[in-house]
């Protein structure tokens, strides 16, 4: 036990750090001996709201409004929540153990004792956004590819690999690694997020604070507890728009609605034909994409009627036009929100999935729907300059 339980004197109070490893059988075991044995004043587990409902709320799937998730433009998030919590509840499985166990069972811990149970944690959305936001193009795709691969990961994991990850050396060459690939990530990810949970820790009530942590948080924690954190510019996460990156945003579909125009009046020829590609170009890819998600026809034709105009408007994207198509066409089951953590072990369950398939029609839509709109931009230029 002492191996997973650290013990911190800060100012009046004794932080005991409880290490764990979210899907295992001896972390709960360890969660629950080590609070009766001190019988703390307070309980933090690293959770925020959000996640502690959905922890409690089993069901919550099931009041996913999909419709709602596209129109706030929340398909992304949605699509890494689906695929790490199926992850987690694979290993979980595989440990014959429930995920979540140990933070459940300071849950419970709470609740008996009659003490103040603090969420630490940062809400998981922020963490989400604060990553994209902060991330280039390059980084992106390597992330998605990232989480591509982890979907189908089925290697073997024992308690003998989770006991070692508890290791500070294992974890500190694991997180290296991490942070050679992207360290933005693991900097947010991993490093603010260990901010976040000292500040709300050190500033627990009492003066025995117990607090359920992933074992990978631990040293962090220990190294910001004297430091005077700044919670809401953690919390924050607006985008720093530049000025310049605002004004080409704008100004490269206002520059292509010109050269057409321009163009309709030396050559009315080639100015129709510049439309007749647009429309051509940027339709077809956008409803090759609605395609290869295996959408309704009718889906399919709404991705290739809206591509045109979306493509040309920076606040709009074709796929969350099909994408509500296919939800009205194709609503979402209770089964299906019952089997996502099934359905996304493989692609085929991917599509099967009504939840996942929506997803993945909006995503497949908007990314061809962009090819289009590059190649389209490119022939509406090339012709241009072929006139003159």
């Amino acid at each position: 036990m002492e191996k997973n339980l650290e013990v911190i004197n800060y100012q009046n109070k004794t932080l005991y750090l409880i290490k764990t490893a979210h899907v295992s059988k001896n972390s709960v075991e360890d969660v629950k001996r080590i609070i009766d044995e001190i019988k703390p004043d307070a309980i933090c587990i690293e959770l925020d709201k959000e996640r502690k409902e959905t922890l409690l709320n089993k069901e919550g799937w099931r009041n996913t409004d999909i419709t709602k998730v596209i129109k706030e433009h929340k398909v992304g998030f949605l699509l890494v929540n689906v695929i790490l919590s199926s992850f987690q509840k694979r290993m979980a499985a595989k440990m014959d153990t429930q995920s979540g166990g140990e933070m459940l069972e300071g849950i419970k811990k709470a609740e008996e004792l009659k003490v103040p149970l603090i969420l630490a944690d940062r809400n998981i959305k922020t963490t989400f956004k604060r990553i994209w936001n902060s991330l280039g193009l390059k980084e992106k795709m390597k992330l998605l590819m990232a989480i591509v691969m982890a979907i189908f990961d089925d290697e073997d994991i024992n308690e003998e690999d989770l006991a070692r990850l508890k290791e500070a050396d294992s974890l500190d060459v694991a997180l290296a690694e991490v942070g050679k690939d992207l360290p933005t990530v693991k900097r947010i990810l991993v490093d603010e997020r260990d901010m976040y949970l000292a500040a709300k820790i050190k500033s627990a009530p009492g003066e025995k604070i117990v607090a359920i942590i992933g074992a990978a948080h631990a040293k962090g924690i220990k190294n910001h507890l004297n430091e005077d954190i700044d919670l809401k510019k953690l919390d924050d996460i607006s985008k720093k728009k530049s000025l310049l990156g605002e004004i080409i945003k704008w100004s490269i579909p206002a520059l292509l609605i010109f050269i057409v125009i321009y163009t309709l009046f030396i050559n009315l020829d080639t100015g129709i034909n510049q439309i007749k590609n647009w429309i051509l170009l940027t339709g077809s890819l956008s409803a090759l994409g609605a395609l290869i998600a295996f959408s309704h026809p009718l889906t399919i034709l709404v991705a290739f009627i809206a591509a045109p105009i979306t493509t040309i408007h920076p606040l709009l994207a074709s796929g969350w036009f099909a994408g509500l198509a296919e939800t009205y066409l194709k609503k979402p089951r209770v089964k299906d929100f019952e089997d996502l953590s099934l359905d996304t072990d493989s692609f085929k369950g991917f599509y099967k999935n009504r939840v996942t398939h929506i997803l993945l029609v909006v995503i497949l839509t908007n990314v061809f729907s962009s090819l289009g709109t590059i190649i389209g931009s490119i022939d509406i230029i090339r012709s241009f300059l072929g006139i003159l």
